[in-house]
């Protein structure tokens, strides 16, 4: 094959040919989708322990197996997949940006001889490819957090969507085009943490676990490097993502939003619910995480070694 083939041909700098952007940015989507059918339940009972207590209410759950299993008595097994059409879209928008501009990025920044980028440079690339990610993808999140938080409410106070773009065309006609961005900086500001904390971590860890010598480039390596990564990522970023959640499940009372910002959120969930409230639900929260993580890097290593195998072996 000649160098100038394709796109991911390359040769001609001395870099290893890789694939092209366009399938960078759809095996990312594609990865992070495939992960979330696995994990929709537990990003279900992960939203609702966020919001259970909040404003100082009694706690509806008292842990995530209560949750889920109050969720499945008064829904039913098809309950705890609520909320996964806006979940697939979420990813579709959010992870197919985040991951295609990631790598590329990565492959840009690395050296002529392969030298990866160093560990401050891995994060602020995560951070730029998850807040442009959360932008594309507020819209499908608002959505989510909305249905998966409507079994929680009596029946006459219920929302009511039937589906994510059923939801997205009802809070455009009903709340105006902009409540679709509602909590857009908080939405932003989790995505920094997380993709910094996220994708840095994993590609470090991935290295650290290479160079120790006990692993070698596979699903194992990849499956361990991932649950590094999810760890950390869930200790950095609960707090944003608990300000994201009520910002975008909240509701108008006399004319005026519960909460003025993300600020606010914490600073009335540490006054009323207490300073360790910020990480409530923890357990849920990684279980949910942890496992995304695991699943969406080892689709997009498993996808992009059969692209190459295919298409770039020599």
């Amino acid at each position: 094959m000649a160098a100038t083939a394709s796109p991911g041909a390359g040769g001609v700098d001395g870099k290893p040919r890789t694939s092209p952007k366009s399938v960078k940015f759809l095996f990312g989507g594609l990865a992070g989708m495939g992960a979330t059918v696995f994990v929709q339940p537990l990003d279900l009972v992960k939203n609702r322990m966020q919001l259970s207590g909040e404003g100082a209410k009694t706690r509806e759950y008292k842990t995530s197996f209560h949750a889920l299993t109050s969720i499945l008595k008064a829904e039913g097994l098809r309950g705890i997949y609520t909320g996964l059409s806006a979940g697939l879209l979420r990813q579709a928008t959010y992870t197919t940006t985040r991951l295609g501009i990631y790598t590329v990025l990565f492959e840009r920044l690395t050296g002529a001889d392969g030298t990866p980028p160093g560990f401050l440079l891995k994060a602020l690339i995560g951070m730029t490819a998850g807040a442009t990610g959360a932008f594309v993808g507020t819209p499908a999140e608002v959505a989510l957090i909305r249905m998966t938080a409507d079994g929680r409410l009596p029946v006459d106070q219920r929302r009511g969507y039937k589906n994510v773009f059923n939801a997205l065309i009802r809070i455009a006609r009903e709340e105006g085009v902009p409540t679709l961005w509602r909590g857009c900086i908080p939405t932003m500001a989790r995505a920094v943490v997380v993709n910094a904390a996220q994708l840095a971590s994993y590609s470090q860890s991935k290295q650290f676990l290479l160079d120790s010598g006990y692993f070698s480039d596979n699903i194992l390596c990849h499956f361990c490097a991932s649950m590094i990564s999810g760890l950390v990522t869930t200790a950095a970023s609960m707090p944003v993502d608990i300000a994201k959640t009520r910002i975008q499940n909240m509701r108008m009372i006399d004319g005026k939003p519960e909460y003025k910002n993300g600020l606010d959120v914490l600073l009335k969930v540490v006054r009323y619910e207490g300073f360790f409230s910020l990480w409530k639900g923890f357990t849920p929260y990684y279980a949910r995480l942890g496992p995304h993580t695991v699943l969406t890097f080892i689709f997009l290593e498993q996808m992009n070694k059969i692209y190459k195998r295919l298409f770039l072996s020599s």
